[in-house]
């Protein structure tokens, strides 16, 4: 993508640039109280990727809050199992030899940094007297909140952007993922089945269901600007569910008369009617 006329805005994996969450929070600004919030971040650059970026390390408070309490789960989770296998141990309840049982051990407490805050001592020399202890360690669980709760590395090529800028793309990553789920809705803007096998085809067979998609969420989007929220099941649900309908007068003499109007429309099937000027294809009197 460097070589290419694209930009774009991602993350960081924290483990490969340790430094920066490291930096206190003293580092940090408000990024942008109206958009963001109580969001902050700091600026700096970095070499990742093979080349040279702008890197911004946010920290969310609600983000913070979140991982707090998933930590707890996973720590809480990782202890239970430990003292299960404490208590197997001191019974004798085990055949394995210890490189199993501290095998068995590094599979509990491999799960989100858990072996920074939780110490063990596997003592005895076979499964007769194997006996484990552990500890968890509130000073180094405190780091590892303060270091990396709460907290994203974000990398960009836009020199010219803001920081709000920057986290506003990246946030926006939601709304292409919607999309991709989009296409494989089997009802609504499918890519598939796709009964083709040529690479011409197939091509095609691309290039119609990204403008189906394309159509489909400017219909949203226009329908978003009206004050309605509907996504685009939503919305062509609602569309389709206009209709329209024959009534037959008899008449004295000749053809019955035929009349052509819609079906009753609620409140948001008549805000869509409005949206998109449907009144222009309806069939006159």
């Amino acid at each position: 993508m460097a070589s290419s006329p694209l930009h774009f805005v991602g993350s960081l994996a924290p483990a490969q640039h340790r430094e920066l969450p490291a930096i206190p929070l003293t580092r940090y600004r408000v990024v942008d109280a109206e958009r963001f919030g109580g969001l902050r971040a700091f600026e700096t650059r970095v070499a990742a990727l093979g080349g040279d970026y702008r890197v911004f390390v946010t920290h969310s408070d609600a983000l913070h809050a979140k991982q707090h309490r998933g930590f707890d789960q996973t720590l809480a989770k990782a202890t239970g199992r430990l003292s299960e296998l404490a208590q197997r141990l001191s019974r004798a309840r085990t055949r394995k030899d210890r490189l199993g049982v501290e095998a068995e051990i590094a599979r509990i407490t491999k799960p989100r940094s858990v072996t920074r805050v939780v110490t063990w001592t596997l003592s005895g020399t076979g499964p007769q007297d194997f006996a484990l202890t552990f500890e968890v360690h509130e000073e180094s669980r405190r780091q590892l909140e303060e270091e990396l709760f709460g907290k994203r590395i974000l990398f960009s090529d836009r020199e010219d952007w803001s920081i709000a800028d920057v986290v506003g793309a990246y946030r926006s990553q939601h709304h292409v993922e919607s999309d991709f789920h989009q296409l494989k809705d089997h009802r609504v803007v499918s890519f598939s089945p796709m009964f083709h096998w040529t690479d011409q085809k197939i091509r095609g067979h691309v290039s119609y269901c990204v403008l189906a998609l394309a159509v489909a969420k400017l219909m949203t989007r226009e329908v978003q600007q009206s004050g309605l929220d509907l996504s685009v099941r939503e919305m062509l649900a609602t569309l389709g569910g206009i209709q329209g309908t024959v009534l037959l007068y008899k008449a004295n003499r000749g053809r019955p008369r035929a009349r052509r109007m819609l079906t009753e429309m609620n409140p948001i099937q008549q805000r869509l009617y409005d949206v998109f000027g449907l009144g222009t294809y309806t069939p006159k009197r």
